[in-house]
């Protein structure tokens, strides 16, 4: 009985030890001098990631099309004690991803994380019913801008022994579905949902700044989908 009570004290200590450390608890600042650049992050998910990788650590450079949008997000997450800076990216222009990159650099000596969450969704409709400029915005932006991205930050990540790219895009890849902004149309879709609500942004940055961090240093190339069980396979 002794040795069964003292098997059960040490399992019963590791597990809060896997516990402690999957909650933070155990291992505090898991992207510490991490430099991170997070593109479109100054609302939404993009400002849950950028707030999440530097709660946990990293310098963060926030970006945004507009300067208003830039600065608030600054001064509401340098206002909680964050290293977060920011500047104007349209990330569809050249000058502005290269200003974008040499701010990092010019600041904090280099690049580890690039997450790249700017993208556009200009129609919802038939597929047969979409334009040359709609596909031509589309392709711009999700595509050739984020390939663009990734290329100006390699070389920086190069530098300091390799980084981290993180891709965000929609379930929609998996599962089309309509325009849910009206309560019916909402509700419909939460049926097919295993959790059976909309998600929040908060709930789609722990995993990029896992993906980040040392943690993750065996996962490349993975789709992760956070999707509160929306079907998401091809």
């Amino acid at each position: 009985m002794r040795k069964a009570g003292l098997l059960l004290a040490l399992s019963s200590g590791a597990w809060r030890s896997v516990r402690m450390a999957s909650s933070g608890m155990a291992r505090r600042d898991p992207l510490a001098n991490k430099v991170a650049l997070v593109t479109a992050s100054t609302d939404g998910i993009g400002f849950a990631i950028a707030r999440r990788l530097a709660q946990d650590g990293a310098h963060v450079v926030v970006s945004s099309r507009k300067q208003q949008n830039v600065d608030r997000a600054v001064a509401t997450l340098q206002g909680e004690g964050l290293s977060v800076t920011g500047t104007v990216c349209h990330v569809g222009k050249a000058e502005d991803r290269e200003r974008l990159v040499a701010m990092a650099v010019s600041l904090h000596g280099g690049i580890d994380i690039l997450v790249s969450n700017a993208a556009v969704n200009p129609f919802f409709g038939n597929l047969m019913d979409v334009t040359e400029e709609v596909w031509d915005k589309i392709l711009d932006i999700n595509v050739k801008a984020t390939a663009l991205m990734t290329k100006a930050v390699v070389p920086e990540m190069e530098k300091r022994g390799g980084g981290s790219v993180v891709i965000v895009a929609s379930v929609g890849a998996y599962f089309p579905f309509p325009l849910w902004k009206d309560k019916e149309r909402e509700e419909s879709i939460k049926e097919i949902m295993q959790i059976r609500r909309i998600g929040k942004p908060d709930e789609c940055a722990g995993i990029v700044s896992f993906l980040c961090s040392e943690d993750a240093s065996y996962i490349t190339g993975e789709t992760v989908v956070v999707g509160g069980g929306t079907p998401s396979r091809l």
